[in-house]
């Protein structure tokens, strides 16, 4: 189903949301000024997910204009909070959720925003953390016979994750976070990154906006989501992800994968044919199953859905009413 459609037309169903076309969401810009080079952008986009100067003015600027208004009036209700509590001045991060399938471009979308927020007037502190460092390692993964469904909601550490969320959130300094290595696709033994008490943290994952299941002993679970203050979901049609996925996978096999180190070395030297065909079986068997049953479901608890077309280019941007 093309998600234009569902969020574009069927207004009754998603009443929750105003749709802007690119030229109308691009006008919210009013005069948020641009402070990111080419050279900028070349180190942070990712692999075959290629972004222009004109997609961060038309999109990412507006963006950056409208959480700069909704980080300062969250910290206007906390501040207020606390003069009511008479309490001591405190730090609370303003964290925002990147969701969306593989390869729809959560990477890049998390990286421009860190880059264009941290270089507000007021220069926050805005850090990153993706959830594949929750992941279970793969000796877990194949131990449980789920090592197939890695990026399944199943296959991350969902307790180790809302801990670190309750910890960022209430404040505490030096909030260790674990490491993931897309070289050697697992969990790095002992690798952390360290989370101190930013202004703005950015999470990105597939699932983070999917709902906790119910406890076994019947106690609701918080959310991923309960956490943050804004949420951003990444959409595009399911055939255009295929094909990103495709010539990404294709792309590795002439770089990462040719790696002595890489966990995908083994397809490296495959032909051209099978290389495809192995990447459309990955595909099929893994990432669109996922993205049916798991990521798309949490499209509609986003605050904002950023949809792209053919050409990477988001076309349409859906922001949820308040």
């Amino acid at each position: 189903m093309d998600a234009r459609v569902a969020i574009g037309q069927g207004q009754e169903d998603y009443s929750a949301f105003r749709v802007f076309s690119r030229n109308e969401w691009a006008a919210l810009r009013a005069d948020t000024p641009l402070t990111l080079t080419v050279d900028d952008l070349m180190r942070i986009q990712s692999l075959n997910d290629p972004i222009s100067l004109e997609e961060v003015v038309a999109i990412y600027l507006p963006l950056s204009r409208l959480l700069s208004l909704y980080v300062a009036a969250t910290q206007g209700l906390f501040k207020a909070t606390q003069r009511f509590l008479m309490a001591e001045d405190g730090k609370v991060p303003y964290v925002i959720g990147i969701a969306g399938s593989v390869s729809a471009g959560k990477s890049t979308t998390a990286r421009v925003l860190r880059a264009l927020l941290s270089r507000w007037p007021n220069t926050p502190k805005v850090e990153l953390v993706t959830t594949d460092g929750f992941l279970h390692p793969n000796a877990v993964l194949s131990r449980e016979g789920i090592m197939e469904k890695k990026g399944f909601p199943e296959s991350y550490d969902g307790s180790a994750l809302i801990r670190f969320l309750s910890e960022v959130k209430a404040g505490r300094a030096h909030v260790e976070a674990p490491v993931y290595s897309h070289l050697v696709y697992d969990v790095v033994p002992g690798e952390t990154v360290s989370v101190d008490r930013p202004d703005i943290l950015i999470v990105e994952g597939l699932n983070v906006l999917l709902p906790s299941r119910m406890g076994k002993d019947g106690k609701a679970v918080p959310f991923v989501s309960d956490f943050f203050d804004f949420s951003v979901y990444l959409d595009a049609d399911e055939d255009l992800l295929e094909k990103w996925y495709v010539q990404r996978f294709m792309r590795l096999r002439e770089t990462a994968f040719r790696d002595p180190r890489s966990y995908f070395k083994k397809y490296a030297d495959l032909t051209d044919a099978e290389a495809e065909a192995t990447a459309r079986g990955i595909w099929h068997r893994t990432n669109l199953p996922n993205l049916r049953d798991n990521v798309l479901p949490t499209r509609p608890r986003a605050d904002l859905v950023l949809t792209k077309g053919a050409s990477h280019r988001i076309e349409q941007v859906a922001l949820r009413k308040l």
